[in-house]
Parts: C-alpha cells; structure tokens; sequence
C-alpha cells in the first residue's frame, strides 16, 4: 500500500495561513485540515478534499501531495 504526504503545513506557511484559515477558505472540515496537515503518512485520504484544499491554495492535486514510500495513493470519494 502506498502513503502521501499532503504540504498543507508548507503551502500554509510560505500564505501566512492557519489551518483553521486553510479550513475556512477551502470549506473543508478544520479537524479534517488538521488532521492531514500534522501526519507525515496518510495511506487513505476524502478526495473531495483533497481537491478543494488544493483549490484554496492555488495548486493542483499533485503539487499538494506527496509521495512517500510505494508510489500508490489510494483515495475515498
């Protein structure tokens, strides 16, 4: 099974964003935000938002994961 890492933390930083402004701005849930933010592996992640945090940021799906240890990611949604 492969894991990806979202930047939510760096994309995050170089706005000059909180999480819960990520949130806010994306309509993603906070605890969601935080939750993929703070872990450095997530081996399942909501689609949706994925997409949406990454509209919020500008950037697309891919440039907002990424990849860490078999190159599969695997998505609900």
């Amino acid at each position: 099974m492969g894991y990806v890492r979202l930047r939510i933390r760096e994309l995050a930083e170089q706005k000059g964003w909180t999480f819960k402004e990520v949130a806010d701005r994306s309509g993603v849930n906070y605890n969601t935000v935080k939750s993929y933010g703070r872990r450095d592996a997530l081996n399942t992640v909501d689609l949706s938002a994925v997409y949406k945090i990454a509209r919020a940021f500008d950037v697309t799906m891919e440039d907002l994961a990424k990849q860490t240890g078999i190159p599969t990611l695997y998505c609900l949604g």
